[in-house]
């Protein structure tokens, strides 16, 4: 693969010609660009070089070709995963003489078996830069295939062969493909280090989720820091996901006795689903979705699929029992927020929102999951009539609970609109609902956007409010120069909810906040900049779940009657080379929302039929904000030396061209 990438240090605009294309050959583009193919430099995207590894293996055993996944973790960050699948093929690839198709698959982008069902029925990796992403962040990738009978090796250091393929000896019982890697310090920084606990995590994670599988797990007892993580364990569940939400459920009561569980087939071979499903009585542990075993931590269109087969079975089921009254007012959070749900789909050609693969976009999947449970969930409430009124019962509770505080924040609602109303700020372009459930209040960066956006908004339920430039950051300044702010003090009467100690989330008018900022580097920084404010300033907001970052595109893309829009380059180049392979694309690139007219805006990020948020929430790994606060506190206080040490630590990864723009 080649790709194309202006150099502005290599000539000035009056040199500016042919000698200023660089071309990228082979796997240098993710080397320059690793966010595009991991989503950053991170530890999250360091770990996900080895789901990426892992996720072939399992895809073997989801096949039916592997039983045993080895997942071995040595000191000097070499990770090493073996399967007794199928072995990666060794024979010359037909396009590329005098290259055997492992080469091509550790050394090419878009290369593998998995772009038809040839190989695989279903699998994790589809776009085929997994392994080779991988192989290209190393310093040092070793490969051993078994097949035949015969094992065979090959090299490689940052996505180049430093060996050709060798075969190495006779093997009678052995099967399958071993990687062995070490990620690049000069890309991941000198302090990256695998975590124990988190490779652990995934491992067990992935037995779960396909009980035909055994993964074996051994890490080097010196790199394992206390007792939590054994330093060699193995993973075997009969019962799947039931398994694993029974041990996450632990001791704690729950509304029903039994879990609703099972797995269906899907029609037409598109398929399978398996569900786990339990009410506690106070929640802890949270969902999980995957799907083809990869986690989907932000959900998507198959959670979209259980949550209607829970919401339409348990009214139904209300409406069996008499109580079809009540029934009428269950909403799918009643069902859904109280519950920890295991959801794993299996399906042909998914769809995600980005190579990280975060969120499920297949629409065929909320069909197919709704379908199947449905019938089951309707069989688990009628089958034990005493269950199925426990668990009514339960959602009747919550959905109560639900109305009274509905209610009362409408009565703070009206009463804060009615006293305050003409104290409103004069820039605030309000809903016309005055219950604060299902509206949503943008906060856009100057009249330009704030102009677009009201045209695009639904009147009923989303508001406007503009803002001018880049608000003060309330981290670096002191509680005068906060309340003196007038942006600070029009967002807190149009939030209505109050600050810091007296924040009631309760009080808050609007049931969503979106941060609406333009999608290059001073959007970023504004949008920073109102992060910032919430942690700090309405901290409670935040835990709740309310604020949301819009996502904006970035381009536009077209040819012939074909038109589609990015969020950023990666996605660009997702576009190009699957809805607009082969076709000379028109490409725009918008400079700030402002130049949106209001039909594009609304199409791509204020329609929640056709957008996507992003919400933002502490990490689940704290239990309090603390970490969090001293992150921000570096990051944006009053001490420049912290800023500068981050910039000088993280400047390599910038992009130039996102600067210049």
């Amino acid at each position: 693969m080649t790709d194309l990438f202006a150099s502005p240090s290599s000539s000035t605009p009056e040199t500016y010609d042919a000698s200023a294309i660089e071309v990228l050959e082979g796997l240098e583009p993710v080397r320059r660009r690793p966010g595009m193919y991991i989503g950053g430099t991170d530890e999250r995207a360091f770990h996900h070089l080895a789901a990426e590894v892992l996720d072939n293996s399992m895809d073997e055993a989801v096949a039916g070709h592997a039983t045993r996944i080895e997942i071995t973790l040595e000191p000097g960050n070499r990770l090493t995963i073996a399967d007794n699948g199928r072995g990666i093929p060794i024979d010359p690839h037909p396009k590329y003489p005098g290259k055997s198709a492992l080469e091509v698959i550790l050394t090419t982008l878009h290369s593998g078996g998995k772009f038809s069902d040839k190989a695989y029925a279903t699998s994790g990796g589809l776009h085929g830069v997994g392994v080779s992403v991988v192989n290209a962040l190393s310093i040092d990738t070793a490969v051993e295939v078994a097949r035949n009978k015969k094992v065979y090796r090959q090299t490689f250091a940052k996505g180049h062969p430093t060996s050709g393929l060798e075969e190495i000896g006779q093997t009678q019982n052995r099967r399958g493909t071993t990687i062995a890697f070490t990620p690049d310090p000069e890309i991941f920084g000198p302090d990256a280090k695998f975590k124990p606990a988190r490779l652990y995590r995934l491992a067990r994670s992935k037995a779960y989720l396909f009980a035909g599988v055994e993964i074996r797990w051994k890490c080097d007892p010196a790199l394992i820091e206390g007792a939590s993580v054994p330093a060699e364990a193995v993973f075997q569940f009969p019962g799947g996901l039931a398994d694993h939400l029974k041990e996450q459920i632990g001791t704690r009561n729950c509304a029903t006795n039994e879990f609703f569980k099972g797995r269906q087939e899907f029609p037409d071979s598109q398929g399978s689903v398996e569900w786990a499903v339990a009410w506690p009585l106070w929640s802890e542990g949270g969902s999980s979705y995957y799907c083809n075993t990869i986690p989907t931590p932000d959900g998507g269109t198959h959670e979209q699929g259980i949550r209607a087969a829970l919401t339409r079975g348990i009214r139904a089921f209300a409406e069996l029992v008499g109580q079809q009254k009540k029934a009428k007012d269950i909403q799918a959070d009643d069902i859904v927020s109280g519950a920890e749900i295991m959801l794993s789909v299996f399906i042909r050609d998914p769809q995600f929102q980005s190579q990280t693969k975060d969120r499920l976009t297949s629409p065929d999947a909320a069909r197919l999951v709704e379908s199947a449970i449905r019938d089951h969930f309707d069989h688990y409430l009628a089958d034990n009539m005493e269950r199925g009124r426990a668990l009514l019962g339960f959602v009747l509770d919550r959905m109560d609970e639900r109305l009274k505080r509905k209610a009362e924040r409408e009565i703070k609602r009206k009463t804060a609109t009615s006293s305050r109303k003409l104290r409103l700020p004069g820039k605030l372009t309000d809903c016309s609902n005055d219950d604060p459930a299902g509206t949503e209040l943008f906060i856009v960066e100057g009249d330009s956007a704030g102009g677009s956006a009201k045209q695009a908004r639904d009147r009923k339920t989303q508001a406007i409010l503009p803002i001018r430039g880049k608000i003060l950051n309330v981290a670096s300044a002191n509680s005068a120069k906060i309340g003196a702010n007038q942006e600070i003090a029009d967002l807190g009467l149009a939030l209505g909810c109050g600050f810091r100690d007296r924040c009631d989330p309760d009080a808050l008018r609007y049931d969503r906040v979106i941060i609406m900022t333009d999608a290059d580097v001073d959007g970023a920084h504004i949008a920073t900049l109102l992060m910032t404010f919430f942690f700090q300033e309405m901290p409670e907001i935040v835990k709740r779940g309310h604020l949301y970052l819009a996502q904006p595109p970035l381009y536009r893309l077209s040819a012939g009657g074909t038109v589609a829009y990015a969020r950023d380059d990666a996605q660009r180049a997702e576009l190009e080379a699957t809805v607009f392979k082969g076709k000379k694309v028109d490409i725009g690139r918008f400079k700030g929302l402002g130049e949106m007219n209001p039909a594009q805006l609304r199409e791509t990020t204020m329609d929640p039929k056709t957008r996507s948020l992003i919400r933002i929430t502490l990490p689940q790994d704290y239990q309090d904000q603390q970490p969090v606060k001293d992150l921000v506190d570096r990051l944006m206080g009053k001490n420049p030396e912290h800023r500068f040490a981050f910039i000088q630590k993280n400047a390599a990864t910038v992009d130039e061209e996102e600067i210049d723009a």
